[in-house]
């Protein structure tokens, strides 16, 4: 297990980084064989902590919406620590709504880039989020504010140091 003090930004960003392009596959979290959002936040937890968090029970596409339990926001807060929103940096998870009033369904990692334009102000750094979605590979796309607006919460992995 690593040395919680020892996690940099940086480092979540590349571990998360080295699952793009792994299929989209419900419940699963294997490094470039399938991941669903749920299982590439784990499998990057796996590469910074040599464990997984928790006994993750099977789950269908519908999991929460029976129930209206707030499942993935209850995991989250057992293992990661909650930030505000607008403190996120690159290396914390993100978990989004993908509607208004319904239960928090999606999660993905921050990553940053920076603008290939030689202005000082197209050179700051623009956010991004690593995540899986059905029918796509584990990509990296902007945060724009479609994004933001279905922000639920915002997390730090434990240890981070910057």
């Amino acid at each position: 297990m690593s040395d919680l003090m020892s996690i940099r930004r940086e480092a979540v960003v590349a571990h998360a980084r080295r699952w793009i392009g792994t299929p989209y596959h419900h419940q699963a979290s294997r490094l470039d064989v399938g991941a669903d959002c749920i299982g590439l936040v784990r499998g990057v937890w796996r590469d910074l902590y040599g464990m997984e968090p928790e006994a993750l029970p099977g789950y269908g596409r519908d999991w929460s919406e029976a129930s209206g339990q707030e499942t993935l926001l209850e995991a989250s807060r057992r293992h990661l620590i909650e930030i505000a929103p607008q403190a996120v940096r690159p290396g914390d998870v993100l978990v989004f709504r993908y509607r208004a009033r319904a239960t928090a369904k999606h999660a993905g990692i921050v990553g940053e880039t920076f603008s290939a334009a030689n202005t000082p102000l197209d050179a700051r750094p623009r956010l991004t989020i690593i995540h899986a979605v059905e029918g796509a590979p584990v990509s990296e796309v902007a945060l724009i504010g479609w994004w933001w607006r279905r922000v639920a919460a915002a997390f730090s992995f434990p240890g981070i140091i910057d």
